[in-house]
């Protein structure tokens, strides 16, 4: 505190926020403020926060002004492929930045910039419209500080090719000549089978390298090896190069382990006293086929006198064993959440927890979180009670077997109770979409590797009705949660997804118009619901649906309820997998102290923190699965062209442009390209009118949405692309309807 009873902080922005404030230097603003001794080194200290956090920024001759002073603006810069990025503000409800590729200076996708606000750009959506056009100008933080990538050699340097296409530099390294110490450390058995050897990396070799100072863009980066991970073609190094990029935790420090070996692997008798008994009640979990941690089972019961249904909903109860400030539970909040690669699992806990003690496995005694939903014939909920239970699941069923049951009659108690259970859920499923809930579920393709990693196999999972039933009832126990918190204002961590940005709803429009389909007004919800409607089971679909949620703000965690949008729903959190996100931790934690006095002592700051936290070691982990499962596929695809007699796919035509097709792979979900160069039975021309290729000889016609065969006729693992052949040259004509 300074003298007059205001922090340094505080006098320093109300200096700069005063109308006559010229720019000063730290010195100046020291002797403005009447500072000396002590406080002039906490002027220092604090300026250097205040820059850091954003709400200040410095300018020429290290002077400080605020950042909307100087037309400049604070946040995270994404980066595209293509080499321009956007930069989102870290003030909330401000519009993206566009900065073109020259723009970026030297810093890379992630890193918090500050950019100088150049000039206004007409928007794709309208000529009348203007988008902020940006150019950074100072790197405040980098996301990371290493980078991975393939060692290389020419006549006079070593260099390092990065993984990441984003970054388009590639960055000089010394001859090194032996490992450090990190990768033995680290490594676990399983990595060490390409064999490092002491004598340093060789080219061709997967390295971590940590980044020198870079300050110019018009000269490489230099670097540092810290780390070999091996030959790029030994089995695993793909996987582990992953993980280095997105810097996931492979080992649990001792301290963590040691406290989860302590834990009993059964349910002991003197931890169920005072729980909800359970155990007579026919409770089953539905899980994927490899699933090996089930933490959502439910069970639900026909009431015959008024028609409507019990649902209960049972949840792993992590924090019995999870106790706030453990170790345990300071390694969970790290890491967020577990992230899921085509080879391996990283778990947010230990698997004597996520795989053992917590896990809803069947014929044995678990200590679950419960929640007791009552709803009347038409769907609507009665009552929620919530509170400690303990469980022995019945069944453990696969959504294979359950989607196998859900299609013959009921037959049996287990057959039954599984179709009063898509009864209830069938209902909820429309009157979620009747309030306005947006129909955003796609299929994913499941990668299976045989034991050296290698992909054999891809195959599309559908969003069928067992997948549905899980869904609908995980969704009600979520909402039922955050209603009963939000009721009692108990201070808590929600899901929300926010209102979309109107200008990039027009612009989707405008991406929608490109397809042919008519559409009115996406900012009302309905619109959006028929136009989704309209392309459902369309060749188009897949595209369309993630053109949209492109469009949408991403979903995130919150200290307040914003609601969630996608879902039409005001109240909304995470309850339902505290074994693999923190964020459920955190809910079971406030649900289960609700009536106790602590609860106002929680600090609504903490709260805010650990939700960013969480928010973004969840994008990480999004970015490391989708990369993940997105190489596995080129590898596929890569082996094709060494097949003696390659796969054909099936594929539709997406786009048609004057270089060739644009193709969707339906049973793989990927795309890639038909050059015009490759349609060898005639010469094809662009017809930019009717968005088609039409043959100068037998006028023959490609356009969106025909059906095609396909075979690979080139992959780039790089650029993560790959060209496609046609197999046959008769396309089958989309039926589609306008």
């Amino acid at each position: 505190m300074t003298k007059n009873g205001r922090t340094v902080r505080e006098k320093i922005l109300a200096l700069l926020h005063a109308p006559d404030y010229r720019p000063q230097d730290r010195n100046e603003i020291s002797r403005t403020l009447g500072l000396k001794g002590r406080e002039r080194v906490a002027v220092r200290k604090t300026l250097r926060e205040l820059e850091h956090a954003g709400e200040i920024v410095r300018i020429r001759q290290n002077r400080y002004v605020l950042p909307s002073e100087a037309d400049l603006i604070t946040g995270k810069l994404s980066i595209h492929q293509a080499g321009y990025g956007f930069l989102v503000p870290e003030k909330a409800g401000e519009p993206d930045i566009f900065i073109a590729a020259e723009n970026t200076g030297t810093a890379m996708n992630g890193d918090r910039v500050v950019a100088r606000i150049s000039r206004d750009i007409p928007s794709r959506r309208a000529k009348d419209r203007q988008r902020s056009e940006g150019r950074v100008i100072r790197i405040l933080e980098r996301a990371r500080d290493t980078i991975v990538g393939t060692l290389q050699h020419s006549r006079n340097f070593y260099y390092v090719v990065p993984d990441d296409p984003r970054l388009v530099h590639d960055v000089y390294v010394k001859p090194v000549a032996a490992v450090s110490d990190r990768r033995r450390k680290e490594a676990s058995k399983e990595d060490r089978q390409s064999e490092i050897v002491a004598t340093g990396p060789r080219v061709g070799d997967k390295v971590v390298v940590r980044l020198e100072a870079w300050e110019s863009r018009h000269v490489n980066p230099e670097g540092e090896i810290v780390e070999v991970l091996g030959a790029a073609s030994a089995p695993g190094i793909d996987m582990l190069s992953i993980i280095r990029k997105y810097d996931l935790p492979t080992e649990f420090p001792k301290s963590v382990n040691d406290e989860a070996n302590r834990i009993p692997k059964s349910v002991e008798q003197r931890m169920i006293n005072g729980r909800d008994d359970l155990r007579d009640k026919f409770i089953v979990t539905i899980d994927p086929d490899d699933a090996r941690d089930f933490d959502d089972a439910i069970d639900v019961e026909k009431i015959d006198n008024d028609g409507g249904w019990r649902l209960g909903v049972h949840i792993a109860d992590v924090s019995a064993y999870v106790t706030l400030g453990s170790a345990l539970d300071r390694e969970a909040r790290r890491r967020g959440n577990s992230v899921y690669l085509p080879d391996r699992v990283i778990p947010m806990l230990p698997e004597r927890l996520s795989n053992g003690v917590c896990s809803l496995n069947p014929d044995v005694d678990r200590l679950t979180h419960s929640v007791f939903i009552q709803f009347d014939k038409s769907g609507r909920a009665k009552n929620a009670r919530f509170g400690k239970s303990v469980i022995r699941s019945a069944k453990r069923l696969t959504y294979k077997e359950a989607y196998a049951i859900l299609k013959t009659k009921p037959n049996g108690e287990l057959s039954q109770r599984l179709h009063i259970a898509w009864e209830l859920a069938s209902l909820l499923r429309r009157k979620r979409f009747e309030h306005g809930s947006l129909d955003l579920d796609f299929p994913e393709v499941k990668v299976y590797l045989d034991p050296t990693g290698k992909p054999i196999r891809l195959e599309r999972v559908e969003n069928d009705e067992s997948h549905q039933l899980i869904e609908e009832f995980m969704l009600a126990a979520n909402e039922a949660v955050a209603r009963e918190l939000r009721h009692r204002s108990i201070a808590t961590v929600y899901r929300v997804h926010e209102d979309p940005d109107p200008e990039k709803l027009g612009e989707y429009r405008e991406f929608i118009l490109s397809f042919g389909y008519k559409v009115g007004d996406l900012s009302h919800r309905k619109e959006i619901q028929r136009f989704l409607a309209s392309i459902r089971g369309k060749p188009e679909e897949q595209a369309l649906k993630i053109g949209l949620l492109k469009s949408l703000k991403r979903a995130r965690y919150a200290a307040q309820p914003l609601g969630h949008y996608g879902l039409a729903k005001a109240n909304y959190l995470h309850f339902t997998s505290p074994i693999r996100r923190y964020a459920d931790l955190v809910v079971h934690r406030t649900l289960a102290e609700r009536n106790s006095p602590r609860q106002s002592k929680i600090d609504i700051g903490q709260i805010e923190s650990m939700a960013e936290h969480i928010s973004e070691t969840e994008r990480n982990a999004a970015e490391a699965e989708i990369e993940s499962v997105r190489l596995k596929k080129l590898q596929f695809f890569e082996q094709q062209l060494e097949a003696r007699n390659p796969q054909v796919f099936r594929a539709a035509v997406m786009e048609v442009r004057n270089y060739g097709l644009v193709v969707e792979l339906p049973d793989a979900l990927v795309t890639g390209v038909v050059h015009v160069s490759t349609l060898a039975d005639d010469f094809y021309r662009f017809d930019a009118a009717q968005r088609c290729l039409i043959g100068r000889r037998t006028n023959r016609r490609y356009s969106v949405g025909d059906e095609i065969r396909v075979f690979v006729a080139r992959v780039d693992t790089f650029k993560r692309q790959i060209d496609f052949a046609i197999a046959d040259s008769t396309p089958k004509k989309s039926q589609r309807r306008r």
